[in-house]
């Protein structure tokens, strides 16, 4: 019998250990992924609600509202001067601006971009 040299079991709290720090990674990971995600929609959401609203610029707070909303996004804040637009978006916690300006179409194959 050996007293002082018992070692058995020492292994299960550092393996404890590494399984709890690779779960906290993992979480990270996925928290990261689903904010990267979110960001690229709100980002897509406030391009199309800019393009949209510059298109009838009599009506271009409602055509980017339901832009927005049609891409899962809210619209939080819709500033027009002149032909220039600017737009807010969220999606979840984030967040996208996008800006917009109505340009004449010149020449013979102009063409526009978008049809809302």
């Amino acid at each position: 019998m050996n007293v002082g040299n018992d070692d058995r079991g020492q292994l299960l709290p550092l393996v404890a250990l590494l399984v709890s720090m690779a779960l906290g990674l993992a979480a990270l990971i996925v928290e990261t992924a689903l904010l990267v995600g979110e960001r690229a929609m709100a980002q897509t959401a406030a391009d199309a609600a800019a393009l949209a609203s510059v298109v009838d610029p009599g009506d271009g707070r409602r055509r980017a509202g339901e832009m927005a909303a049609a891409n899962g996004a809210v619209l939080e804040s819709f500033r027009q001067l002149g032909t220039s637009v600017e737009v807010t978006v969220r999606v979840g916690r984030a967040r996208a601006i996008a800006r917009a300006v109505a340009a004449p179409c010149r020449g013979e194959r102009c063409r526009p971009y978008a049809y809302p």
